[in-house]
């Protein structure tokens, strides 16, 4: 009798293991790259909506584009909203004091599969996009 008899089933249970662990891990990778391409569209989308939240008056009075803080909130939840059909999406908008920019930065959470073995919970995804008003020809 042989003694190596059998090894060949050893082999095999191990190569079926890490083909199932590559496989997962590369599911868990796109999905938290296409969570990363969903989130920073919104953000782009949010971004663009949030310059166009200009300051009526002080344009209109004194020919300045200003943001108003109002407005971009209003308009960013509305581009948002617009946007984040594939899942939740969280928003924060922050605007400069002077009201010269805007950034808006667009998180989510992705749930893990096979790298839930080795993570502690989702793993979080964000994106940053910043706007300024500008006058368009």
């Amino acid at each position: 009798m042989k003694r190596d008899e059998g090894s060949i089933t050893l082999w095999m249970v191990g190569l079926v293991m890490v083909v199932f662990a590559v496989g997962g891990i590369s599911i868990d990778l796109w999905r938290g790259l296409a969570a990363h391409r969903h989130v920073a569209s919104v953000a782009d989308a949010a971004a663009v909506a949030a310059g166009s939240g200009i300051d009526e008056t002080t344009w209109r009075l004194e020919g300045r584009l200003i943001l108003e803080p109002a407005h971009v909130a209003e308009r960013v939840a509305a581009a948002v909203a617009a946007q984040s059909g594939e899942g939740i999406v969280d928003y924060r908008v922050t605007t400069v004091p002077d009201g010269s920019r805007a950034t808006v930065t667009a998180s989510t959470q992705v749930e893990l599969t096979l790298l839930a073995l080795l993570a502690d919970g989702p793993i979080e995804v964000s994106a940053h996009a910043s706007a300024s008003p500008t006058l368009s020809p």
